[in-house]
């Protein structure tokens, strides 16, 4: 069994390893991860290629999805579709997302035991399933996401596509962890690290990207977050520094308030799901940028806006939603919360041990194609540590 930073964090301000909340945190996390990894084992390879969807304006190998909050009008239901904000279509096409969310979910789960126990027959098994999705012509996944997010009659594809490809966060992060396994095939190894610097060729120089990386809300973090997980995995260090650069003086600067809160969010009719994702995003940035010379979770504007006060606002509201000062959320509230990601991680930033024990608390499981799963950017903390 590994000791977790996030413990040797706790107990250097008194929650050490015997602490009840830190040793339960690393029992949960280990047999989480165990158990995932024993159904992940079992799992073949399904890319998708195996769902055609014969909407999309793309090829077999090129993912598709369809815009949740885009509804038939009912005057003309086979015309343009209309905006609905908040309520999702239950008609669209949504294979391509579970597919990738599936993909995240298994090898997540591997690298996780993988990190745990060291047995090389997980980090084997997750490259058996990244061959098929970034290696094998006929199966692989191509690198962009252009027709995703459409919208029937408007649209092939959007900018807002971009934040699809969140769900490739985690499996990207997962392979970083499983490289030095030696069962992992060097040259199929550069061959996946390829995949994803063809996608970050496309998020970083296409519209849609650049439109992504500049949106006024959570999309742009999304951008940020994606884009930092797959530069580590590259190797890309300019990236890194980019995304080190605008999170500091853009994102926290424009985007967020002193008080930690997300005006771009709040003002939505989901505004608590909304922010709790916010926050899960924008914490798992700091995990991935920061370092003891640049360190994003320490880092505060110069009218003293910090990721701290983003966990601090949202802590009391996932403790007890029943506080919430806002409206519920027009569809989905009885889902939140769960094990956000912000905790934890702030929990082993800050040495916050109250964080750390609302965090235990929480619901661990995530249904699998819930609404909750598809906004959870991080379902494997141990790979992240």
């Amino acid at each position: 069994m590994i000791l977790l930073p996030l413990v040797a964090a706790l107990a250097a301000v008194g929650c050490g390893e015997a602490d009840d909340g830190a040793v339960r945190v690393r029992s949960v996390l280990a047999d989480r991860a165990l158990t995932e990894a024993e159904w992940a084992l079992g799992q073949e390879p399904e890319t998708i290629v195996s769902f055609p969807c014969d909407r999309s304006a793309g090829g077999l190998n090129d993912f598709y999805s369809e815009s949740d909050y885009w509804w038939p009008a009912e005057e003309d239901p086979d015309g343009p579709y209309i905006h609905r904000d908040g309520y999702n279509n239950p008609g669209i096409y949504y294979q391509h997302r579970q597919a990738v969310t599936r993909l995240s979910r298994i090898i997540g789960s591997l690298a996780s035991a993988y990190v745990v126990t060291g047995d090389d027959r997980y980090a084997l098994h997750a490259m058996r399933h990244a061959r098929a999705w970034f290696i094998m012509p006929e199966t692989r996944m191509n690198p962009h996401m252009l027709f995703a997010q459409s919208i029937q009659g408007v649209s092939h594809g959007r900018r807002t596509g971009v934040v699809d490809a969140i769900q490739l966060v985690e499996s990207a992060q997962g392979l970083y962890r499983i490289k030095d396994s030696p069962v992992v095939c060097g040259h199929e190894y550069e061959q996946v690290v390829k995949w994803f610097s063809e996608y970050l060729r496309w998020v970083t120089t296409h519209p849609y990207g650049i439109e992504a990386m500049n949106a006024g809300n959570s999309h742009a973090f999304c951008w940020i977050m994606q884009v930092a997980a797959f530069s580590r995995l590259t190797g890309d260090g300019e990236k890194l520094d980019f995304c080190r650069q605008r999170m500091k003086n853009v994102l926290l600067s424009q985007q967020m308030e002193t008080d930690g809160t997300f005006p771009a969010e709040l003002a939505r009719n989901k505004a608590y799901g909304c922010t709790l994702f916010v926050t899960d995003v924008v914490a798992t940035v700091c995990q991935i940028l920061s370092t003891p010379e640049d360190n994003l979770w320490e880092y505060t504007t110069r009218d003293g806006k910090g990721v701290h006060s983003a966990i601090k606002f949202i802590a009391p509201y996932i403790r007890d939603k029943s506080k919430w000062p806002l409206p519920p959320d027009v569809t989905f509230f009885d889902e939140w919360p769960a094990a956000h990601p912000c905790l934890l991680f702030g929990a082993g930033a800050y040495g916050n041990r109250e964080w750390l024990e609302l965090w235990s608390r929480l619901p661990q499981e995530i249904s699998p194609g819930s609404e909750l799963e598809r906004n959870f950017p991080v379902r494997n903390p141990l790979i992240w540590m």
